[in-house]
């Protein structure tokens, strides 16, 4: 990927493995045509003045809540992400969180490193069967939709959820608040946008099924997380299983205390293959863009 690049343009590469410091940027951003960014790189006014002469950003990601959308269209900037090549793994570490939290797996683990195991019992760690319950799914996207396909390895039924006011466009749709009262697992598969920030907050929760799991890999702002340690709290659900944080890597110091609360540390995407296309279509996208050519993949 990398080569392509280097054989056509001069590249600035950062060569750390934590994100590259904001000024760090801002300094570096100066005289780029082009930028490929990840997440956790802010998007703004600010670096695009300090990029002057950016034609394009191409994020690695599918999500784009960290780009300020309205900056870029006055920059008069192409904007793109990284769809379609990330869908199957993101959709298969929620099932690994799905079964994961539903089956204790994440808590028997560290019992026995604990030394906490005793033997086998008859009634030891009971988790949940899947087989017949109800999969709610909210954002019917292509990460939502590949979640679905799958259920019926494991005998769920399968929901989605449209806004309130919407039609339905089938049998299997409900509204947001028939999927909470109704699904036996809740997960999100949503844009990090300001419409869904928190999302899911204390109402949500409160309709839930006492039984039932709520699992996140969408983006750490659609659940307001004071509200989830409440419902946790209160025992208003189940449990939960989250793979993105509002504040990431901080996660909340209250979900920590939790035995039934899976956590993993954003890695809906991170396979080898994922991230390797993913990669690659940032890169088909600059070039084209630095070609004069449309992009691939644009956001905007």
């Amino acid at each position: 990927m990398l080569v392509e690049l280097q054989a056509q343009h001069e590249l600035d590469v950062w060569p750390g493995d934590d994100p590259i410091p904001r000024q760090e940027l801002l300094t570096r951003i100066a005289g780029a045509d082009a930028l490929i960014c990840v997440l956790t790189d802010r998007i703004d006014d600010d670096l695009l003045d300090a990029g002057s002469r950016l034609k394009i950003v191409a994020n690695i990601a599918v999500g784009y809540d960290n780009i300020d959308l309205p900056a870029v269209r006055r920059h008069g900037i192409i904007a793109t992400n990284t769809p379609d090549v990330l869908t199957d793994s993101t959709a298969d570490l929620t099932w690994a969180l799905i079964l994961g939290v539903t089956r204790r797996a994440a808590e028997g683990d560290r019992l026995i490193r604990a030394g906490g195991w005793k033997g086998w019992t008859f009634d030891f760690m009971l988790g949940t069967e899947l087989r017949g319950k109800q999969l709610g799914i909210i954002g019917a996207g292509r990460i939502g939709r590949a979640v679905a396909a799958k259920a019926s390895a494991f005998g769920m039924n399968v929901v989605f959820a449209r806004r309130d006011g919407t039609p339905a466009r089938g049998p299997d749709d409900r509204t947001i608040d028939e999927i909470l009262i109704s699904s036996d697992v809740v997960s999100l598969h949503v844009p990090g946008s300001p419409a869904n920030r928190h999302l899911i907050d204390r109402k949500a929760l409160a309709r839930m099924k006492r039984s039932a799991f709520l699992v996140n890999t969408a983006r750490g702002s659609v659940v307001d997380e004071d509200a989830l340690v409440w419902a946790l709290n209160e025992r208003l659900i189940a449990g939960a299983a989250l793979d993105v944080f509002a504040n990431e890597p901080s996660v909340h110091q209250g979900l920590l205390k939790f035995e039934n609360v899976f956590l993993v540390p954003h890695l809906g995407s991170a396979t080898r293959e994922t991230r390797t296309a993913m990669a690659a279509l940032a890169v088909r996208n600059v070039l084209a863009v630095l070609g004069g050519e449309a992009p691939v993949t644009p956001i905007l």
